[in-house]
């Protein structure tokens, strides 16, 4: 039995610079805050779909900043990079023994600081994953005040969010604390919103109490529907080895060798093979469809994203299926438009329910046969095919309607 979308499913709309609906948007708060210190921020995935997070708050305010998401950045090369500046030695900042104290031993000079955004278990876990952002000189703090996060439950009363240990930190790494403190503007707008929205409008109540929680919408398809010459799907293959074999998985990352974009409202593809850089794991061949003279006679990884550059825009919304193509293209040194879509998130939000594969949510939605149609060569082309249908059809304010 197919559920179908409520009658009356109104996306909300959403400011496209801080990622927050209308109603409690916090851009008039922002400020610029020119650093001398290079900041860093590493984004555990599930953090980034947070909407009351405060990573955003901090690139959009430091013009000095640059934030990936992810969780196994050792094929990041534009993450390398970042902290290749000799002028600015890296240094982490995440407690643990030996840690130096930051607000006390700060370093001698400019640093890139490296920050890592998430819950506890995440941060640790991205620091474990990444043993060149493991071996870091580490600085560690107490905050000198409360954490002012009322909409967010910390482990400890003395933890504070993202935005607050950068104003601490900063604040001593600058030597001018006065001038760090601007910082918080946006986050108590976005703070104080988020509680007068709570209260005046769903009536919350104490957070301790279980009460049946508000239908969740999603205000994705207002892009999709409303920006269709810019809606862009994508996919990517990877070479990868056996998630049985440690040993293998440990020596080979997933690195990746087939992209594949393409642009419904003009028709344009574009679909280029990357040949792999190490040794060519014997199960990616039939695996992602292409033969392996194709993949060990494609274009070298440079040649692919000059070739990106010239098919992408700034203003385009990147549509994929998870997360791992995007973050493998990412992770290859590729960068993407702000405005990304994950469809397979959408179609949850809006069907209320898992849904499978892009066939089977095909199939649910009484589409043309799934299988039928390809937009490129191997398993990306029919992969990228069937996310054009898959966004066109969430676009249809008709779908919407139900």
């Amino acid at each position: 039995m197919r559920r179908s979308l409520p009658v009356d499913f109104e996306p909300r709309a959403v400011c496209a610079r801080c990622r927050r609906p209308l109603g409690v948007c916090y851009c008039a708060h922002l400020v610029s805050i020119d650093t001398r210190t290079r900041v860093v921020l590493l984004q555990h995935p599930r953090e980034r779909d947070v909407p009351i997070g405060t990573a955003r708050i901090a690139r959009l305010c430091l013009p000095n900043s640059e934030l990936h998401v992810g969780v196994d950045f050792g094929g990041s090369s534009a993450l390398r990079r970042a902290l290749a500046d000799p002028a600015r030695p890296a240094a982490l900042l995440f407690p643990s023994d030996g840690a130096r104290g930051v607000l006390t031993d700060p370093p001698a000079g400019p640093v890139t600081l490296v920050v890592v955004d998430g819950t506890w278990s995440q941060a640790r876990k991205l620091v474990r994953e990444n043993p060149f952002i493991a071996k870091l000189p580490r600085y560690a703090f107490r905050a000198p005040t409360p954490s002012e996060y009322r909409i967010r439950r910390e482990p400890d009363e003395a933890f504070v969010s993202t935005i607050e240990a950068l104003v601490h930190v900063l604040g001593v790494l600058e030597g001018d604390p006065a001038r760090l403190r601007a910082l918080l503007a946006p986050f108590r707008a976005m703070v104080g919103k988020q509680v007068a929205f709570a209260a005046n409008v769903h009536r919350a109540r104490v957070r301790h109490e279980k009460a049946p929680r508000p239908p969740r919408t999603s205000p994705v398809p207002v892009a999709l529907a409303e920006r269709r010459p810019s809606v862009v799907c994508v996919t990517g293959e990877a070479n990868a080895w056996p998630y049985r074999s440690r040993q293998l998985r440990t020596a080979h990352r997933d690195e990746l060798v087939h992209w594949v974009a393409h642009r419904p409202a003009t028709g344009e593809s574009l679909d280029v093979i990357v040949r792999p850089q190490g040794p060519l794991a014997p199960s990616t061949p039939p695996q992602i469809g292409l033969a392996a003279d194709a993949i060990h006679g494609g274009v070298t990884l440079p040649e692919l994203l000059e070739a990106w550059r010239g098919f992408v825009r700034d203003d385009d919304v990147v549509c994929s299926w998870g997360h791992y193509a995007v973050g493998l293209f990412a992770a290859a040194g590729g960068e993407l438009p702000g405005t990304r879509v994950d469809l397979r998130a959408v179609s949850r939000a809006l069907l209320r329910d898992r849904v499978g594969t892009m066939e089977a949510l095909l199939e649910r939605l009484d589409t043309a046969p799934a299988s039928s149609g390809t937009l490129g060569r191997g398993r990306a082309g029919v992969r990228v095919a069937q996310l054009a249908r898959i966004a066109g059809l969430l676009g249809d304010r008709g779908l919407l309607a139900g």
